[in-house]
């Protein structure tokens, strides 16, 4: 059996169409076939029709939908092996860029795919392997590699050969797949071409993919929402489709912005559902469920983009935001007034990336947008869809990028507004039973091994990188994807067996293989970021080369150590238990550190401000009365634990909208009082956004102390800008000692100096270095600007003398103060 889509003689066109119904009672009806803009290949000539029959797969099995290969799950038995190739500390580290290793082979059409490096098995499949090119901007997505040089990036993963070329074998069969049924992924990617709304000058034609419904029907504004007016077909492989023809006027039979949704006789009974791939959907006041919007605006209300979207920055430096809470008042904040308030203030701060949660519609508010019920449709709450691309446009203007937190890793329970039991059945997009369900999340779980699924989730990361000029996208629960376990009641050491065994869900794996490769074959300068802390070896090393393609890992174990040790008094703080947290990432996958990100500030949690100051926050942070100790402490030790996490934690640094400044609230979204079903009761916080938003006029304030905090973070960026320390290859740790708490190491040609002794301050004391010669003050975290106490003379040179001291050639002497970070830089002549 073919796919829902299958390439043609006169290129990409969708098969069972003929028989496609219009609406009966108009007078321009017509039943004449639809056609398509040719998909281009190589190796294929225009008029050459690829037949199914090409297809031959040893075992029978051939992932296409319904077809009986529809889930592999067959995993080889892992073998032992220790983990190891990791960053340590005290030693050199060489983070720029090995040369790429030559795709060995020649790939061409009907080329047999096989693991490189493996002997043949049955899951050998003949595939047309081809090299996508992208028709209008000449973007190409290159050919697959040979999966190898995993192998000599980490050593240790020859132990796990075995289960690595098998998922390396499963991925080029489902590109050559892809590129045999459907025309490659470039053409596979643009189902929003194809399924749900789309509009010709003839008319408009709605397709969804609802196998397990019995009967179908459009209804709407646009005919009253009779259900009997227009019924929709269904073709062999469960699209159903209808075709509106325009009205006598020439206008479409459906207006823009008028309310529509499908109604299906299920297996679960007759439902109205939003169109999986509706654009736009709202909630009505005083209504619970959303409705889908037929959104088309005429071409005089739509946005168009003025701005070139900014290259890919050195060292990424992201503003973690949430577009509702963006406001300092109590209420949900809009696209409009984030561009026009909050996007100059990120500018300002210093940072070169803006990273968007809750963009993707979903129902429930208090999920943070973690429960995404209406995929392609930009959250409603905050504004129209050409709000959200004047927001990005201004970003782009601003030289920011517009990084979106996207959710693939699993789906809203819903079944009002949402997937789940979409056509009926508990299987459609989810695999079903309790493999579908997440019993933490309360979600749905996608089946990676579906065709159509990944025709879903694809197409859906290329319409927001193409309809919305985002830069790329921070994925959510990947951790959760790449296992069955989901990460849930599993304590990951670092053992390579807990990565590369029957845990592992391939299937998810190759998933995110596929959609690296989209993103950086189509969109060289967007950025993908995983949320992986289970710390799976290649996950940054390119696609071909045999890794998960992301370009960063959110480096996790970083906030939580720092939640850990704010539990523990100073005296117990370990200084080389922080920086072996901070350093220790695989050899050339980047990372991106954090000291806390959203997940710290909700409600529940603390943030680090809170941990630190605590109550005192509320009564304490005005200049024209004097600090408690524990404000002293705090905002010391806030300074010192932001600066030591951007210059250790990794190659790109995040902050949660607020945190710079320590943001002295919590966050809670309103919420009323619930019974759940088991009879327990949940209070509420009387729907109140009293603590649903972010206090920026506290840090702007110049007679708050939050002031100084905030200052500080402005002053780590200009001198990342400065020197680039971030992303340099020269990383050196001279010092971890226990008994002075002094952590000192070396970044390009800057020496950081931080004492986290809460009472000792040093004189004369030697700090060792690389290159001879004078150094000066860079940053100072005791500045007064920053709220500190001045203790340090920024007018004063460090000459350095020859001799060998902490494993360095050079050294010189500093006063380091009680809980400061002082940051030396050499100076030129």
């Amino acid at each position: 059996m073919t796919s829902v889509f299958a390439l043609s003689s006169s290129g990409v066109g969708l098969r069972g169409l003929v028989g496609a119904p219009t609406r009966q009672n108009h007078p321009h009806r017509t039943n004449s076939l639809l056609s398509f803009p040719r998909n281009i290949t190589s190796g294929n000539s225009s008029s050459e029709s690829i037949s199914a029959s090409k297809v031959v797969a040893k075992s029978g099995k051939v992932l296409i939908p319904g077809g009986p290969g529809d889930n592999f799950s067959s995993d080889p038995a892992p073998t032992t092996q220790e983990a190891g190739a990791t960053e340590e500390e005290g030693s050199e580290i060489e983070t720029g860029e090995e040369e790429k290793s030559e795709l060995t082979g020649e790939v061409t059409e009907d080329a047999e795919v096989t693991g490189s490096g493996s002997d043949s098995s049955d899951e050998e499949v003949t595939v047309a392997m081809t090299e996508q090119v992208a028709e209008a901007k000449g973007r190409m997505i290159p050919p697959p590699g040979d999966g190898q040089r995993i192998f000599q990036i980490d050593p240790m993963l020859e132990g796990f050969r075995g289960h690595l070329e098998y998922r390396f074998r499963r991925y080029r069969e489902m590109r050559g797949l892809i590129d045999l049924h459907e025309g490659g992924l470039d053409a596979f990617s643009r189902g929003y071409e194809k399924l749900g709304f789309t509009r010709t000058a003839e008319g408009i034609t709605y397709r969804e993919w609802a196998p397990g419904a019995h009967s179908a029907a459009l209804v709407g504004d646009f005919n009253n929402w009779d259900p009997n007016a227009d019924f929709m077909t269904r073709n062999e492989f469960g699209v159903w489709e209808i075709f509106l023809p325009n009205n006598a006027d020439g206008s479409p039979a459906i207006k823009h912005g008028s309310r529509v949704k499908i109604r299906m006789d299920t297996p679960s009974g007759v439902k109205d559902s939003i169109p999986a791939w509706i654009k736009y959907s709202v909630q009505a006041p005083g209504e619970i469920p959303y409705t889908a919007i037929y959104y088309d605006p005429p071409e005089e209300e739509k946005y168009v983009f003025k701005h070139p979207q900014p290259k890919r920055p050195k060292s990424l430096r992201i503003y973690e935001s949430h577009v509702g809470m963006s406001s300092p008042e109590p209420k949900i904040n809009t696209y409009a007034s984030f561009r026009d308030d909050v996007l100059p203030r990120i500018k300002k701060l210093g940072y070169n990336a803006v990273q968007i949660m809750a963009i993707q519609e979903h129902s429930y508010y208090a999920s943070f947008g973690y429960h995404v019920t209406n995929f392609f449709a930009p959250s409603s709450r905050f504004g129209t869809p050409e709000d959200l691309k004047s927001l990005i446009d201004k970003a782009h203007e601003l030289g920011i990028l517009v990084l979106m937190d996207i959710v693939h890793s699993h789906s809203s329970n819903n079944t009002l507004d949402g997937l789940n039991g979409f056509d009926g059945t508990d299987s459609h997009y989810f695999h079903s039973g309790a493999r579908g369900y997440h019993w933490m999340w309360d979600s749905r779980l996608f089946n990676y091994g579906s065709w159509e699924v990944l025709r879903f989730l694809l197409s859906n990361a290329r319409w927001w990188l193409e309809e919305y000029k985002f830069d790329g996208f921070r994925f959510d629960g990947v951790t959760s994807m790449m296992y069955t376990h989901h990460g849930l009641q599993v304590a990951f050491t670092g053992n390579y067996n807990e990565y590369f065994g029957l845990a592992t869900d391939v299937d998810a794996v190759v998933y995110l293989m596929l959609v690296n490769d989209l993103i950086h074959g189509l969109y060289p300068e967007a950025v993908s970021i995983g949320e992986d802390v289970s710390g799976m070896p290649a996950f940054c090393i390119p696609v071909e080369d045999g890794g998960v393609g992301f370009d960063y890992r959110l480096h996790m174990a970083i906030a939580d150590k720092w939640i850990e040790l704010l539990k523990l008094p100073d005296e117990c703080w370990k200084m080389g238990d922080i920086v072996h947290t901070l350093t220790n990432r695989r050899w050339l996958e980047k990372c991106v550190g954090y000291a806390e990100s959203h997940d710290q500030a909700l409600v529940g949690d603390k943030t680090i401000a809170f941990w630190l100051m605590d109550k005192d926050m509320y009564d304490f942070m005005a200049l024209d009365r004097p600090a408690t100790p524990r404000i002293d402490r705090g905002i010391a030790l806030h300074k010192m634990i932001r600066l030591v996490t951007m210059a250790l934690g990794g190659e790109g640094y995040l902050n949660f909208m607020g945190n710079e400044f320590g943001h002295p609230e919590w966050i809670d979204f309103p919420r009323a009082e619930q019974f759940l079903p088991d009879g327990k009761f949940i209070s509420g916080n009387n729907n109140s956004y009293d603590k649903c938003r972010r206090r920026f006029d506290l840090g702007d304030a110049d007679y708050l102390r939050y002031r100084g905090m905030q200052e500080f973070d402005r002053a780590m960026h200009y001198l990342e800008d400065t020197y680039s320390f971030m992303t340099s290859p020269h990383q050196y740790v001279s010092r971890k000692d226990e008994g002075d708490k002094m952590i000192v190491f070396e970044r390009d040609d800057l020496v950081f100096v931080f004492n986290f002794h809460w009472s000792n301050s040093y004189s004369d004391y030697r700090v060792g270095c690389l290159k001879p010669g004078k150094y000066k003050i860079a940053l100072d975290s005791d500045d007064p600007l920053f709220g500190g106490f001045s203790r340090l003379d920024h007018n004063a040179e460090f000459f350095s003398s020859e001799g060998n001291y902490d494993n360095r050639p050079n050294s010189f002497l500093v006063y380091a103060p009680s809980r400061t970070a002082v940051v030396y830089a050499l100076a030129e002549d």
